[in-house]
């Protein structure tokens, strides 16, 4: 399947420039997380071939990377090397099997920028002997894809059918917000950082539904207005309060309520 091309980069800096490099997968920042597209990701648009013979390959080689790294740590070799290698690995897996791949050490908390992968925690916790490292690395990428499944197969059932009213395109949006919103605070466990993939998750969909990522991406801010916070779990109310702005900031009417 030929993928079109990405016309633009979304996504206010998350996190800003200046926050520790963990946060940061790669030295290219095309290959930052936190700036991927829901065209980017989209399984139906990237399918990947996996089966055994795959994965024991991929865990090999990333494993013979990591031995490298290991021994030029070994030399007192200049830079980081445990850095390099981690730079690194994003860049294979995005040559092999597309830029989706980035996300893979999205993980959850501190140490992985507020994310929802629990194979890995960062690089100071997860690299370490080859062997573990790479079939940790190997699990946090397929961890990562599993996400990106589920939401794809949540954006299809919770998208306003084709045709609706706007009193019902409101109500879908409303309903499909606070769907998205409670199951990305179940997965992230609201650490720090959840926030910016609960407005990335917010943005893909409707972006899925057929806005562009620039007007999908303002409508979630707006609707936000940075009232998600680290380490607190938004109140039921709160949580209602966005959905319902964010439905009634794209179709200019509030969503009704079933009695």
């Amino acid at each position: 399947m030929t993928t079109p091309p990405e016309s633009a980069i979304i996504g206010r800096p998350h996190p800003p420039a200046a926050s520790p490099r963990r946060y940061v997968t790669s030295r290219n920042p095309e290959l930052y997380p936190y700036r991927l597209t829901w065209s980017a990701v989209d399984p139906d648009r990237h399918p990947l071939a996996w089966d055994a013979e795959e994965e024991a390959e991929l865990t090999a080689l990333i494993a013979s990377m990591a031995t490298a790294a290991q021994a030029e740590a070994d030399t007192n070799a200049e830079g980081n090397p445990k850095w390099r290698f981690y730079h690194e690995v994003t860049e294979l897996l995005a040559a092999r099997y597309g830029r989706w791949t980035c996300g893979w050490h999205w993980a959850i908390g501190e140490g992985g920028g507020g994310g929802v992968v629990s194979s890995w925690c960062c690089v100071s916790h997860s690299v370490n002997e080859p062997g573990a490292t790479a079939a940790r690395i190997v699990a946090s990428l397929l961890e990562w894809r599993d996400w990106l499944e589920e939401l794809a197969e949540r954006f299809a059932r919770l998208a306003p059918p084709p045709g609706a009213s706007t009193e019902d395109r409101s109500w879908h949006l409303e309903r499909a917000a606070t769907r998205l919103v409670t199951l990305v605070v179940d997965r992230t466990g609201t650490e720090c950082g959840w926030y910016g993939m609960c407005s990335k998750v917010l943005t893909w969909f409707l972006t899925s539904a057929g806005l562009s990522p620039q007007e999908a991406e303002q409508a979630v801010d707006a609707a936000i207005g940075g009232r998600f916070a680290s380490w607190t779990m938004p109140r039921q109310t709160l949580v209602d309060s966005v959905a319902e702005d964010l439905a009634a900031g794209l179709t200019g009417r509030r969503p009704y309520r079933d009695v």
